[in-house]
């Protein structure tokens, strides 16, 4: 069980439009969550977008988080690419300079990093790809905290590196009896009802466990909990998120400096 009032940090990926389309409510996410995980421009974003969502970040009091890709515009960086591990490490610099170059004029910063989509998958069991981020976040300022999935391949690499790890909980995702996402093209993917993924979002941070698609209980301790802004409903189930967390005793903020 949790110590009350323990500091839980609560989630979303938001920019992730292009140009005239929008993808999710990020002024509205933003009036919920205490981190935001911002899309760099490879899997999603823009200039504008970037600078849009830090200036209503840094007005709400919510971290920026570099949410970094493979880069896959078409394929919403949900597709794995095996890229060369220096790439990838110039890749993961060159999106993470970006955005905290815009952060800091909406007058903010970066204040962690986190791989999105296929990468962030491939983060947790490819050492190469693990590396090749945490090689990118340690050049480019070893302060910032890294955000994975429990006993990933990232999370080893960031702590070998010296890095400050943070394990990260899915409230709206379906997890394997192994303490991984199911696929999204598998059934038991994505979690929908609010009241569902409430709860799950409770277990995980006050107790430290999701059930898992068979049915058995993993153990997840995490020190954040996302809902993803592109999910249908997903401010509704950010603010059920942030209610169930506070009931259990937790007090919801940023685990960035």
């Amino acid at each position: 069980m949790s110590t009350p009032g323990r500091r839980i940090d609560l989630n979303a990926d938001l920019g992730e439009g292009f140009g005239i389309w929008r993808l999710g409510d990020d002024d509205a996410l933003l009036g919920v969550v205490s981190s935001a995980n911002v899309a760099c421009g490879f899997h999603a974003g823009d200039p504008s977008t970037m600078r849009r969502v830090c200036l209503g970040a840094v007005a709400a009091g919510v971290t920026i988080g570099a949410q970094v890709s493979y880069r896959d515009l078409t394929g919403f960086g949900r597709r794995f690419i095996d890229v060369d591990p220096a790439e990838l490490t110039d890749d993961v610099l060159y999106q993470l300079a970006a955005l905290d170059g815009i952060a800091r004029v909406a007058g903010g910063r970066v204040g962690y990093v986190k791989p999105h989509g296929a990468l962030y998958n491939a983060s947790v069991g490819h050492e190469g790809q693990a590396l090749a981020v945490v090689e990118a976040v340690a050049a480019y300022d070893a302060t910032l905290p890294v955000l994975g999935l429990p006993g990933s391949a990232l999370l080893r690499a960031a702590a070998a590196a010296g890095l400050r790890t943070v394990a990260e909980g899915f409230a709206d995702r379906g997890y394997t009896p192994e303490g991984t996402l199911v696929p999204r093209d598998r059934p038991g993917a994505l979690v929908h009802d609010p009241a569902v993924v409430a709860e799950r979002a409770a277990r995980m941070a006050a107790d430290g466990v999701v059930v898992a698609v068979d049915g058995s209980v993993v153990a997840v301790e995490v020190d954040s909990v996302c809902v993803h802004g592109d999910t249908p409903g997903a401010v509704e189930l950010a603010r059920s998120v942030r209610t169930a967390l506070e009931s259990a005793g937790l007090t919801v903020g940023t685990f960035a400096r």
